[in-house]
């Protein structure tokens, strides 16, 4: 290279804060500044490809690329393209100002062009090139335009100004090298840049290559599968992207495929696991659907689907998309909005085609069931359509529910939509508290995860049906009538039992428990008391009330005892720890309880 005349010029002002800006506090991670350059590299090349077309003279030729070398000794690191290359004018004119970006003034030169002819585009804000100064303390473009011969070095330490020199370049395009940082030495090995292409830059359409062991290596995919129509793509090719994506290992149970059109124009490529990736109770209740803009990966931090969904995989591409000058925090734009609608619109019509086939949606309730169901609680917009996609345990038999088929079900002289919250199914599906609703021959949802203690308030009614707790269910029986005997009986057991209940009460919904604990007054049934405690959201336990079923013979027997004046203690206890067993919790004193039972099974 030989270098004839150079020109020192400063950067326009207060250029040096706005690169302190750029190094420190623009981007979050500092491995952005290779997909900066890359972008950067296959914008030139497609600018060169699109004005090709009205001037031969400037076409590609058949192998362009970008390329990446690391010389170790010499602590750089070269990205070369074989772009349409810039002149002194442009190197002075796009590099010595910051955010003034030739991509968006060659797009503005657009306007005239067909969309099918106009190039993908991916800078917008012209500080992207900037971000080498996170790496390097210096940073050479060595460029030459297409349809020239000369070439120009530029030359900067970020700080005061720049260089432009004469140079030699054998072909048009630019080469950009960076000196590295001491403090950057992880990216001057050339597998360590190759993982952060893949990353970042998989899917871009132009070739990107790494020199390993004196050969230029392929170091992206360069396919964009979601941009390819659905009649060119093989399910293997869709599971075999679905693993690289998730690094899952199982078979996609859905994969959803299309590109909108119109006033917003997006290509998506979403995938419903077969197995779940995650417990369901994780931490991180946000999507990761990846975006990307022109097929660069932009982020996986778009919220584009909401948490109910983030168990889906996938891309999202879009060429609308505005993105702020960091590309890493996204614009709250109409556009986007409009994209997220777009992308749940689509699957809640996936899921309410597949959810036809009971046998065939079974998985995917199984994996996503109680994910799903945090959409009835937290979308307002598609709560009715969420409930009628998900499915329950019901006292009806062993095979799932809709509320759909629940209420085909309904006897006439049912109105309203039952259910009981707990731990365990099959211990709630034996609660003293439905006992009276099954009597009448009422069906009874058995809601055992979390989300179910909080999503029937918020959804209250479904097609006109409201949705009752099972302990509240109080207005379709019969007040019970208290003669003097049982309330000289209730008045007994309240005595013995104030320390641990509010009241002691008869009950008509009882028929085969002698007793069934409840919440007493306004309080939250006595299942979500517990979780809650559990939580960390409630500190205390109020004492519950103590129910008792008139008809029992056990209660029947009891009221002689308690018109002799005898002491009730044992008894009260007995009956207080045979309602907790029942409601899932363990006796008061279970010494005690083991005792009282031998006691009284004991003739005398």
């Amino acid at each position: 290279m030989t270098e004839t005349t150079e020109t020192t010029r400063p950067f326009d002002a207060e250029v040096g804060r706005l690169l302190d800006l750029v190094v420190h506090s623009l981007y979050s991670e500092r491995e952005i500044f290779l997909r900066e350059l890359v972008a950067n590299a296959a914008d030139a090349i497609d600018r060169r490809r699109f004005l090709a077309l009205s001037d031969e003279s400037l076409a590609l030729p058949e192998d362009a690329s970008i390329r990446i070398s690391v010389d170790k000794e010499a602590r750089t690191i070269t990205i070369a393209d074989d772009g349409i290359g810039m002149t002194a004018e442009d190197l002075a004119s796009h590099l010595g100002t910051i955010a003034r970006s030739g991509t968006r003034a060659f797009t503005e030169t657009l306007a005239d062009a067909k969309p099918e002819e106009r190039p993908s585009l991916i800078g917008q804000f012209g500080v992207g090139f900037y971000s080498a100064f996170m790496v390097a303390d210096t940073v050479e473009m060595i460029s030459r335009r297409a349809g020239t011969t000369a070439a120009h070095k530029w030359t900067s330490d970020g700080r005061g100004g720049y260089r432009i020199a004469e140079a030699t370049r054998d072909t048009p395009g630019s080469d950009v090298i960076l000196h590295i940082k001491p403090d950057a030495d992880e990216y001057l090995e050339p597998v360590r840049l190759e993982t952060i292409l893949r990353k970042w830059a998989d899917h871009i359409s132009v070739p990107i290559r790494i020199e390993r062991d004196g050969k230029f290596q392929p170091a992206n995919e360069g396919t964009a599968l979601w941009r390819k129509r659905k009649s060119d793509v093989t399910e293997q090719d869709y599971t075999e992207f679905y693993r690289h994506l998730g690094h899952m290992f199982d078979q996609p149970w859905a994969t959803i495929h299309w590109s909108a059109e119109g006033s917003i124009e997006f290509s998506a490529l979403l995938f419903i696991p077969g197995q779940s990736p995650f417990p369901v109770t994780e931490d991180d209740r946000e999507s990761h659907v990846r975006l990307h803009v022109r097929r660069m990966f932009i982020t996986d931090d778009a919220k584009l689907l909401p948490g109910w969904l983030r168990f889906i995989e996938g891309v999202v591409d879009t060429e609308d998309l505005p993105l702020n000058v960091s590309r890493e925090m996204l614009q709250s734009t109409p556009v986007l909005a409009r994209i997220r609608k777009a992308l749940v619109n689509r699957v809640i019509t996936e899921l309410k085609s597949r959810a036809r086939d009971a046998e065939a949606y079974k998985p995917f309730i199984e994996q996503f069931g109680p994910v799903l169901k945090e959409g009835i609680y937290d979308d307002n917009d598609h709560r009715t359509e969420i409930a009628a996609l998900a499915r329950f345990r019901s006292t009806h038999g062993d095979d799932l529910t809709s509320l759909d088929d629940y209420i085909a079900r309904m006897p006439e002289t049912q109105k309203d939509i039952y259910y009981i919250t707990g731990e365990d199914p099959e211990r709630i599906k034996a609660s003293p508290q439905i006992e009276g609703l099954r009597a009448k021959g009422f069906e009874i949802l058995l809601l055992s995860d979390q989300i179910d203690f909080f999503w029937p308030e918020r959804l209250a009614t479904y097609a006109d049906k409201k949705l009752v707790h099972a302990g509240a269910a109080s207005d379709i029986f019969e007040a019970a009538e208290t003669p003097a005997a049982l309330a000289t009986l209730t008045a007994a057991l309240k005595s013995a039992l104030d320390a641990h209940v509010s009241e002691v009460r008869v009950s008509s919904r009882l028929t085969d428990s002698p007793a069934a604990l409840a919440a007493s007054g306004a309080q939250p049934d006595l299942a979500l008391q517990r979780l809650m405690r559990r939580a960390g959201r409630q500190s205390y336990a109020p004492k519950p009330a103590l129910e008792l079923n008139p008809t029992h013979p056990l209660i029947e027997r009891l009221i002689p005892h308690a018109e002799s004046g005898e002491d009730m203690t044992d008894w009260a206890t007995l009956l207080l720890d045979l309602a907790r067993i029942q409601d899932g919790e363990t006796p008061i004193d279970p010494a005690r309880f083991a005792r009282l039972v031998a006691t009284k099974m004991t003739p005398t």
